[in-house]
């Protein structure tokens, strides 16, 4: 499989985050890699950084990661991650200012495409302008 930008869904609800990366893999099929995480370690809502961090860990390739999320707080914890991940990668993982299920699908179509990590970004973040 040829490598492609992955794509992490983070949500303050482990629901919605199941549902869109669900709805990705439905419409992306397999040429995307994708990870979700939601909710907080106690099951309700809210976001986890380890969780983020992990996700992206789990689906990182040279072609990069985008992350899509929810809300503030999912924005906030997302950057956090991001800063924990060693050095070379920090600049290969992005977070896309877009809807999260919407750009969510959108992204990983552009990625599905072999575009690059900007491109799948703009892609998400254009259409929702």
């Amino acid at each position: 499989m040829t490598e492609r930008v992955s794509i992490v869904i983070v949500s303050h609800s482990a629901d919605v985050a199941r549902g869109a990366a669900a709805m990705v893999r439905q419409m992306a099929g397999k040429e995307v890699k994708v990870a979700h995480c939601g909710g907080n370690p106690e099951g309700g809502l809210g976001t986890n950084v380890a969780a983020i961090k992990k996700c992206i860990e789990q689906v990182y390739g040279p072609r990069g990661v985008a992350i899509l999320v929810d809300m503030g707080g999912a924005e906030t914890n997302s950057e956090m991650a991001i800063e924990m991940l060693p050095r070379e990668w920090k600049t290969n993982v992005v977070i896309c200012r877009a809807p999260v299920v919407e750009g969510a699908v959108m992204a990983a179509a552009e990625a599905s495409g072999g575009s690059s990590l900007q491109k799948v970004r703009a892609t998400a973040e254009e259409y929702f302008r």
